[in-house]
């Protein structure tokens, strides 16, 4: 089941962002997206990589990345080590709102994927004087897992080589960047479609949260809010 991201108040939460710029980090990270290539893809030392992965899994410290959006919204990404695994869970959250919006979890629950191609491109941006995660390229490489987009241009396949190289990857990553635009295993790529009446995107995934209009239950005002967040300028 998803962990309710107010419960993670009482869990021992850290910040996570200085991992980031930690040897290992990414392919620690993208494990799960990788496809069982090496951490040398990324341009990593297999021993860093694991040595990251048990940081992440930390029973002790379960990291927490912010990524500010504009609008006052954020996506917070949850490590989650309470339990016999360490699941992820991906929050979209705003200070006005009782109750966040998950967007992905590989936790049992299988939840994603939360982002199309499009909705992504419009998060890379961070707004100005805010804090945590707003380098383009680890905010890309941060919510890939959330995104799972069968119609990815090859934009998309440039993008991500590009946030790689500028991560240490090789400048030859157009292979694994391919790879990692496959989605995450639990919910792999989807076909998504605009609904112009609702002003937003819908996933046809079995496992989207994505499979109505995202935020419909909020008030017009913050609706419209939500969707100027997501839409590419």
């Amino acid at each position: 089941m998803v962990m309710a991201r107010h419960w993670y108040s009482s869990a021992p939460v850290v910040d996570g962002d200085p991992l980031l710029d930690q040897p290992g980090f990414w392919p620690a990270h993208l494990a799960d997206l990788s496809g069982g290539l090496p951490p040398e893809a990324f341009g990593s030392d297999a021993g860093d990589a694991d040595a990251m992965l048990d940081k992440l899994q930390d029973a002790a410290a379960w990291p927490v990345f912010t990524v500010p959006l504009n609008g006052g919204f954020t996506i917070s990404v949850h490590y989650n080590s309470g339990e016999e695994f360490t699941t992820t869970d991906y929050f979209l959250t705003h200070p006005e709102w009782r109750q966040d919006l998950v967007l992905a979890s590989d936790d049992q629950d299988r939840v994603g994927p939360g982002l199309c191609w499009p909705e992504l491109t419009a998060l890379l941006d961070a707004p100005e004087s805010t804090v945590g995660v707003t380098d383009p390229h680890a905010r890309l490489l941060l919510l890939l897992p959330v995104l799972g987009d069968a119609s990815a241009p090859e934009e998309a396949v440039a993008a991500v080589t590009r946030a790689l190289v500028a991560q240490g990857a090789p400048e030859a990553s157009e292979a694994l960047a391919r790879q990692l635009l496959q989605g995450h295993p639990m919910w792999g790529a989807e076909d998504w479609w605009f609904d112009e009446d609702e002003r937003s995107w819908i996933c046809e995934g079995d496992h989207s949260p994505r499979k109505v209009p995202l935020g419909d239950h909020l008030p017009p005002q913050q609706r419209a809010a939500l969707e100027a967040c997501l839409t590419p300028r």
